[in-house]
Protein backbone atom coordinates (compact mmCIF):
# COMPACT_ATOMS: atom_id res chain seq x y z
CA UNK A 1 0.00 0.00 0.00
CA UNK A 2 1.44 3.15 -1.24
CA UNK A 3 0.76 6.10 1.39
CA UNK A 4 0.36 9.81 0.87
CA UNK A 5 -0.21 12.57 2.90
CA UNK A 6 -3.76 14.55 3.37
CA UNK A 7 -3.78 18.34 4.94
CA UNK A 8 -6.37 19.87 6.14
CA UNK A 9 -7.29 22.66 8.73
CA UNK A 10 -9.76 22.80 11.19
CA UNK A 11 -10.66 24.65 14.18
CA UNK A 12 -7.97 24.18 16.83
CA UNK A 13 -10.62 23.54 19.95
CA UNK A 14 -12.20 21.13 17.64
CA UNK A 15 -9.28 19.22 16.97
CA UNK A 16 -8.16 18.90 20.39
CA UNK A 17 -11.72 17.95 22.10
CA UNK A 18 -11.68 14.88 18.97
CA UNK A 19 -7.93 13.86 19.50
CA UNK A 20 -9.03 13.79 23.32
CA UNK A 21 -11.82 11.62 22.32
CA UNK A 22 -9.68 9.26 19.71
CA UNK A 23 -7.50 9.08 22.47
CA UNK A 24 -10.04 7.23 24.81
CA UNK A 25 -11.08 4.55 22.28
CA UNK A 26 -6.92 3.83 21.71
CA UNK A 27 -6.89 5.84 18.19
CA UNK A 28 -4.99 8.70 16.91
CA UNK A 29 -5.86 11.38 14.54
CA UNK A 30 -4.43 9.11 11.58
CA UNK A 31 -6.36 6.29 12.43
CA UNK A 32 -9.17 7.93 13.18
CA UNK A 33 -9.47 9.79 9.68
CA UNK A 34 -8.56 6.56 8.05
CA UNK A 35 -11.13 4.89 9.24
CA UNK A 36 -13.23 7.62 8.17
CA UNK A 37 -12.53 7.68 4.90
CA UNK A 38 -12.14 3.64 4.25
CA UNK A 39 -15.92 3.92 5.69
CA UNK A 40 -17.10 6.66 3.15
CA UNK A 41 -15.52 4.04 0.42
CA UNK A 42 -17.97 1.53 2.16
CA UNK A 43 -20.79 2.98 2.47
CA UNK A 44 -20.57 5.30 -1.30
CA UNK A 45 -20.89 8.32 0.80
CA UNK A 46 -21.38 9.91 4.08
CA UNK A 47 -20.76 7.19 6.50
CA UNK A 48 -23.57 9.32 8.65
CA UNK A 49 -26.96 10.85 8.29
CA UNK A 50 -26.85 14.87 7.11
CA UNK A 51 -29.98 16.42 8.18
CA UNK A 52 -31.00 19.90 7.53
CA UNK A 53 -32.81 21.89 10.25
CA UNK A 54 -36.59 20.13 10.39
CA UNK A 55 -39.01 22.14 12.23
CA UNK A 56 -40.31 20.17 15.90
CA UNK A 57 -43.86 19.27 15.93
CA UNK A 58 -45.28 22.03 17.40
CA UNK A 59 -43.85 24.44 14.46
CA UNK A 60 -44.22 21.66 11.76
CA UNK A 61 -48.09 21.85 12.78
CA UNK A 62 -48.38 25.59 13.32
CA UNK A 63 -47.03 25.48 9.56
CA UNK A 64 -49.54 22.85 8.20
CA UNK A 65 -52.59 25.14 10.17
CA UNK A 66 -51.10 28.34 8.18
CA UNK A 67 -51.15 26.64 5.44
CA UNK A 68 -54.83 24.84 5.79
CA UNK A 69 -56.09 28.54 6.79
CA UNK A 70 -54.18 30.55 4.08
CA UNK A 71 -56.02 27.63 1.55
CA UNK A 72 -59.42 28.09 3.53
CA UNK A 73 -61.19 31.34 1.17
CA UNK A 74 -64.14 30.33 4.14
CA UNK A 75 -61.04 32.12 6.91
CA UNK A 76 -61.39 36.04 7.30
CA UNK A 77 -57.83 37.42 6.50
CA UNK A 78 -55.88 40.55 7.16
CA UNK A 79 -53.87 43.26 5.38
CA UNK A 80 -52.93 45.34 7.66
CA UNK A 81 -52.27 45.11 11.47
CA UNK A 82 -54.70 47.43 12.91
CA UNK A 83 -57.38 45.39 11.53
CA UNK A 84 -55.86 42.39 12.80
CA UNK A 85 -55.40 43.58 16.49
CA UNK A 86 -58.76 45.09 16.39
CA UNK A 87 -60.14 41.34 15.73
CA UNK A 88 -57.80 39.43 18.52
CA UNK A 89 -59.14 42.68 20.78
CA UNK A 90 -55.52 44.30 21.62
Amino acid sequence: MESTNLNIRTDKTVKARAEEIFAELGLNMTTAVNMFLRQTIRENGIPFELKLNVPNRTTAAAIEEGRRLAADKSEKGYTNMVDLRAALDV
